[in-house]
């Protein structure tokens, strides 16, 4: 399931990086967390981060609640949530390219770049996809914790 990139979420690495470290900390506590804990755990900005778990929330990947008891939980296993899930949660590869093909202007030969350019994205994007679904959360989990 991919829903709409959520508002003020910026499709980056850095929102990847954010995200996987983010549901990797929920799996090792293993119950509910705060933005604001999870915020000042990673060192990350509370308000991109809050937007981060909200895009991986209407994924279904974790779910929040509101109140003095609130916070962030898994609703999935951490085992069952594939990298190459959170990755296009996040719309990486779509931000990626609508910047390359953004970047090739309409001059002599612009409209041939722009083709090959998609041709070559078309091919990261598949090869990112292939590597990302051969891991889960719970293994990142596990690999951090053997260093």
């Amino acid at each position: 399931m991919m829903s709409k990139k959520p508002i003020g979420c910026p499709s980056t690495y850095k929102s990847f990086s954010l995200a996987l470290q983010a549901l990797t900390t929920l799996a090792v506590h293993a119950g509910t967390c705060s933005s604001s804990d999870l915020a000042a755990s990673l060192k990350a900005d509370p308000t991109l981060l809050r937007r981060i778990l909200k895009a991986l929330s209407l994924e279904g990947m974790i779910e929040s609640r509101e109140g003095r008891d609130g916070g962030y939980r898994f609703v999935r296993s951490a085992d069952h949530i594939t990298l190459a899930e959170v990755y296009s949660c996040l719309h990486i590869h779509r931000a990626v390219t609508d910047s390359m093909l953004d970047a090739a202007k309409e001059h002599c030969g612009g409209a041939a770049l722009k083709a090959v350019f998609s041709e070559v994205l078309d091919e990261i994007e598949q090869s990112t996809m292939k590597v990302l679904s051969s891991y889960t959360v719970g293994d990142m989990v596990r690999k951090a914790e053997t260093g």
